[in-house]
C-alpha cells in the first residue's frame, strides 16, 4: 500500500473514532482478548422509520477455525 494510501485510511479511521467514540472503545474491549466458544454476538439494525432487525451467533470452535484459516490467507 502507498504512503498517500496509508495516510487517507489514518485520517478516515481517525474522523471515525471521533464521530463514533462509543462504538471504538466497545470494539477496544471486545476484542481485548481472544473470541472463545460459547461466546454470544449479536448485532441489530434499526433504519430511521422501521423496526429494528436482529441476528445472533454462537461462536463454536469450528467458526474459530474458519476464521484462523482465512487470516492464515492474508499473511
Amino acid at each position: 500500500m502507498n504512503p498517500s494510501a496509508i495516510l487517507k485510511l489514518m485520517s478516515a479511521k481517525a474522523a471515525f473514532t471521533k464521530n463514533h467514540p462509543k462504538f471504538s472503545a466497545f470494539c477496544k474491549a471486545a476484542f481485548s482478548r481472544p473470541i472463545e466458544p460459547g461466546t454470544i454476538i449479536e448485532i441489530s439494525l434499526q433504519r430511521p422509520g422501521e423496526e429494528p432487525m436482529m441476528a445472533n451467533i454462537k461462536v463454536q470452535q469450528e467458526d474459530l477455525d474458519l476464521l484462523e484459516s482465512l487470516k492464515g490467507l492474508s499473511e
